[in-house]
């Protein structure tokens, strides 16, 4: 069994931690998930203390932002608050839109249902806004960039699912479970159907990029993400099909 790391270091300084981390594993306590595996007991055997300013889901990948001060803590829990982080999303829905963009504005509300799922609630729900943009595709499948303009649990899930393209394997809002195969995507695949290992069987949402203040210099750097192997294997595999553009990739700030 190949093993997968719980997260590698994007950055670090004596304010913050900027890590990728692998789909399933928590980023702080969860109330509803006691058991599972957690990120920041990981990592805080290597960065000592850490303090959590923002959350991403147990089977999302990607950037996540840990201070390694108070005086950090209170600084970026406030930019996420205020809106002042912007965030960008990269998943891989089922269909293909019509559209190019779109912003989906329907207010959820947390803890909506039994299943402790947010729900779009007209009512009582709080405002919400995510920005849209279609990267490329197929009939059966799409690669969507999500750019939330608030900070909602679930939000992107929630509001993919509302407008009808649901994140593959999303089983709690999707309903879905079907895999990402290549003999769905490419014409004339002659592979062993009974063989053939899906290129993503889990989650496909990943935190790609962020951009902050920094907590100390006041600088403005932009963090970015790689895909883990399965996205990335899924990528050129659409790339190479579809003529789907290539990633911009922004570099990181360094550690000086």
């Amino acid at each position: 069994m190949k093993f997968t790391p719980d997260y590698t270091v994007i950055y670090f300084d004596d304010s913050i931690v900027v890590l990728n981390k692998r789909s399933g594993i928590l980023i702080a306590a969860d109330r509803y998930d006691e058991n599972a595996p957690r990120l920041d007991i990981e990592a805080e055997k290597e960065f000592g203390k850490l303090y959590a300013v923002h959350r991403i889901d147990k089977d999302t990948s990607g950037l996540i932002i840990y201070a390694r001060t108070p005086e950090a803590h209170k600084n970026l829990s406030m930019q996420f608050e205020n809106r002042k982080v912007e965030k960008t999303y990269h998943c891989i829905v089922y269909g293909r839109p019509l559209w190019n963009e779109t912003s989906v504005n329907l207010p959820l509300l947390p803890d909506g249902d039994a299943k402790h799922r947010t729900t779009v609630n007209k009512s009582i729900g709080k405002p919400s806004s995510t920005e849209f943009k279609l990267i490329g595709g197929c009939t059966q499948y799409s690669w969507i960039e999500a750019k939330p303009k608030t900070g909602r649990t679930h939000q992107i899930r929630v509001h993919l699912a509302a407008i009808g393209f649901s994140i593959v394997c999303d089983s709690l809002y999707g309903g879905n479970t079907k895999p990402l195969r290549l003999s769905e995507i490419k014409h004339k695949w002659n592979g062993d159907e009974t063989e053939e290992r899906p290129l993503i069987k889990r989650l496909a949402l990943h935190s790609y990029e962020l951009n902050i203040t920094h907590p100390q210099s006041g600088e403005k750097p932009t963090f970015t993400a790689p895909y883990p192997k399965d996205m990335e294997a899924a990528h050129k595999q659409f790339t190479k099909l579809f003529k789907m553009p290539p990633l911009t990739e922004t570099a990181a700030i360094e550690k000086p």
